[in-house]
């Protein structure tokens, strides 16, 4: 059973994990706009990965005899200044997300919860991840600068991401 503590934070990180598939949304719409269907098709992937997580943080809730109460997702922002720009809010939005599962580890662990502190370990990893491979990119467009041919590059290599979801999710 989780503490209404626990509960409330979990509800929140739902909503948190919520936003970012809507925030990747809005960045899949903006390089579309620019043309940039690898840039888009990345996203689009993203935004897939981040329901994923949104609902193992809603399954989790209910295995565990909690309530799982949504909220409104706040708007996220519609356009970047450049495709640089893009990776370096997608960076800084993981290490955001990376804070809130941090302190959802920490309540865990204040709390004795040892089941939730298991449970997030996979989102801990995952984090590590999601930093990586959004600095990953970020580097990369730092590098070239605006120079068109290497940035169409870069689309194509971006281009071939394709979503898989996670073994756990596909039970």
């Amino acid at each position: 059973m989780l503490s209404k503590k626990m509960q409330g934070a979990l509800n929140k990180q739902i909503n948190a994990e919520t936003y970012s598939a809507y925030l990747y949304l809005s960045m899949a719409a903006h390089a579309k706009s620019l043309g940039l269907d690898g840039f888009e098709n990345w996203f689009r992937a993203q935004v897939q990965e981040e329901l994923v997580h949104a609902m193992k943080f809603f399954d989790y809730v209910n295995e565990r005899g909690g309530r799982v109460t949504l909220t409104a997702i706040d708007a996220p922002p519609a356009a970047w200044k450049s495709p640089l720009a893009v990776f370096e809010a997608t960076l800084k939005h993981e290490q955001h997300v990376t804070s809130l599962i941090n302190k959802l580890v920490d309540l865990a662990v204040a709390e004795s919860d040892h089941a939730t502190a298991n449970m997030l370990q996979w989102f801990v990893a995952e984090q590590v991840e999601e930093e990586a491979t959004a600095d990953g990119i970020r580097q990369k467009l730092a590098l070239v600068g605006d120079r068109g041919n290497a940035l169409y590059m870069i689309d194509r290599e971006l281009a071939t991401r394709v979503f898989t979801p996670p073994a756990a999710a596909q039970e």
